[in-house]
Parts: structure tokens; C-alpha cells; sequence
């Protein structure tokens, strides 16, 4: 089968680090044996305002079409115009292409979602939406909520990322972990002595990004310092994911203090590479971890106790790689 990839997120030349789980997806794909090709859907932009949204960092300058592995990338542009989401959908949806895929599949709706229907009406082929968390956090809640709705409900099926964003009949379908064997690790346990010693707090995500909440993080390594503790916090901001996996191995704890996540996925690589996991109930970490209240003394005592006693958790099975190979070949051929 021939499947288009119409997406939002994608590893760029001068950002490795963005959408790296869709490039998964894609590799996924041709594992099942589909010839992919990706359609990479940005707005135009002055390089001067990457500054103001890090998820954009690489999109003012990316190129008309590049390679990304074994991947031939297109890069579509449209307006984009926040108050008038109007203009926005009508850039988005005028597309034409060379190559006639026999399915579409976009990673994210807004306005990702315009083309990838665009297209699939065009060619008279099914499309597929996936969903990993803006669009139905963010974009159900403001001005956009009626046209988020209709292009769910358009889609030939609708796939979430986890239980937490279950809407409109939507199939759950998580995104694989992906850590290279060589980053394969035991679960550390801390050799240091308690309140005496120094600790790295990897804080996994841009602290730029305000949904990532950093702020509350500094407060829980400074109540770690009045309990005694000396406390270093590791940041990720586009770093290439071996150089993300060195720093889960060097660090004592992960923790998490997002508002909004569909995963995460990080805090499942996290745990592959050997690094304990501190989280807020957020996405669907609830369903197989034990999680903490947003407040700073539970998540400084959920980091002491991780400490002492380790952290004993098992990934969810259907995160795994061949269970979410099979789930999406399953769904392809009920297309």
C-alpha cells in the first residue's frame, strides 16, 4: 500500500529532535511493508519568531524537500492566522501532488487535518487521523472547537494516543517506545547517602514550553535542598534523542510536572534506559504507574521515596512494539 504521511511534527535539518514519534510511526509502517512517503505541513514564518514558540524551532528555514532516514520529506507551506482560523483551514487545504498515495494518514488535526482531506477526496482514498493531545486539549476548547469536531467525525478512522483523549467512537492505538538496544537498561537504584548526597533531576522536556510547567519543578528541587539534598536539574531542549537517552542514563530521577500530556512517552523511555519516574497524573501515566498530586512536598517525597526504595514498574504491554505493529496492521486492513 502506499501511504502519505501528512503531518505537523517531523524531524527537520535544524531540529532532529521534533516529532521524532511520527518518524517512528513511519518507520512502523514500512515494517508492515507500505511504501511511505511524508508530507510535512508548516506555516510560513520568520526565523525571528521560532524564538517565541520552541515547538517551531527549524520551520522558518526548513527546506522544500529533504531526507530523513530512508524517508523522502515534502514540506507544504500555508497561512497561518490565529484569530482567523478561517484563512488558516483554506491555506492548508489547497495541496497537489505528484504521487498518488493509496491511504492518508495525519498526525495531528490542526490544520494538518485540511490537507490530508483535501487529498484524500481528491484521490478518493481513506485517511486516517491521529490524535496526540493539542487538538482535543487546546483546540476543543477555543475557537476552533467546531472545525476540530468536523474533521475528526470526517475522518475514515480516528486514533488516539491514549484512553485519556478518547472521543468521537476513536480507537486507542499508543505510540511505541523506541530506544536503541544499546540504551537498554536495569532499573538504577541510588548508592549515595539519603539528604547528604547530590542528585540529578532530569526534567524532560524545553522549559520554554509552559504546558511542561518547569516552574513547579525548580520548587520541588528547592524543597529537596532544605531537606539536605544538593540537586542539579538536567533540561531537554532539541537535543538528538541518543544524546536524550545519555542523559536518562546519567540522571537519578525523571520528573514530570506537565499540566497536559498524552503519554508520555518520555517517561516510558525513561524507564527502558533505567532512570526512575516521578510523575503528576497526567495522560495515562495513572494507568500503569503510581503517580502524585501537583503539589511540592508530594512529588519531593515521591523522588525521596523513588531514591530509597527504587522504582518496580513494567511498561504497559500495548506500548511495546510488536503489539502496536500489530493493532495498526489490524486497522489497515479493516480499511
Amino acid at each position: 500500500m502506499r501511504i502519505l504521511l501528512v503531518t505537523r511534527l517531523f524531524p527537520l535539518p535544524d531540529n532532529v529532535a521534533r516529532g521524532t514519534f511520527v518518524s517512528d510511526h513511519a518507520q512502523l509502517l514500512e515494517s508492515l511493508g507500505h511504501e511511505v512517503k511524508v508530507l510535512n505541513v508548516l506555516p510560513r514564518m520568520l526565523r525571528i519568531n521560532e524564538a517565541r514558540r520552541s515547538t517551531m524551532v527549524g520551520v522558518a528555514k526548513a527546506p522544500k524537500s529533504y531526507s530523513h532516514g530512508k524517508f523522502e520529506v515534502t514540506v507544504k507551506r500555508h497561512w497561518e492566522f490565529p484569530d482567523f482560523p478561517s484563512i488558516t483551514a483554506s491555506s492548508a487545504s489547497r495541496i497537489s501532488l505528484k504521487w498518488q498515495p493509496d491511504l492518508v494518514i495525519c498526525h495531528t488535526l490542526w490544520p494538518a487535518g485540511y490537507t490530508a482531506k483535501s487529498i484524500a477526496k481528491k484521490y478518493d482514498v481513506p485517511w486516517i487521523a491521529v490524535v496526540h493531545g493539542h487538538d482535543f486539549d487546546v483546540a476543543l476548547k477555543d475557537h476552533r472547537k467546531k472545525r476540530i469536531e468536523n474533521l475528526a467525525l470526517s475522518a475514515d478512522r480516528l486514533v488516539v494516543v491514549s484512553n485519556s483523549l478518547s472521543k468521537f467512537d476513536s480507537i486507542t492505538i499508543p505510540c511505541h517506545v523506541n530506544v536503541d538496544e544499546e540504551w537498554h537498561k536495569p532499573m538504577k537504584r541510588f548508592n549515595g547517602l539519603f539528604r547528604k548526597s547530590k542528585i540529578d533531576i532530569l526534567f524532560p522536556a524545553d522549559p520554554r514550553r509552559p504546558e511542561k510547567n518547569h516552574l513547579l519543578a525548580l520548587r520541588v528541587g528547592e524543597e529537596l535542598e532544605t531537606r539536605g539534598w544538593k540537586v542539579g536539574v538536567t533540561t531537554l531542549k532539541k537535543q538528538p534523542r541518543t544524546m536524550v537517552w545519555d542523559r536518562m542514563l546519567a540522571a537519578d530521577v525523571c520528573l514530570i510536572t506537565s499540566t497536559r500530556e498524552s503519554g508520555p512517552l518520555v517517561a516510558k523511555e525513561a524507564i527502558v534506559c533505567g532512570c526512575p519516574v516521578v510523575a503528576v497524573n497526567v495522560g495515562d501515566m495513572h494507568e500503569w504507574m503510581d503517580v502524585y498530586p501537583t503539589e511540592v512536598n508530594a512529588l519531593a517525597d515521591g523522588i525521596e521515596k523513588r531514591l530509597s526504595e527504587g522504582h518496580d514498574v513494567t511498561l504497559p504491554a500495548n506500548s511495546l512494539f510488536e503489539n502496536v505493529k500489530n493493532q495498526w496492521n489490524s486497522l489497515l486492513e479493516s480499511l
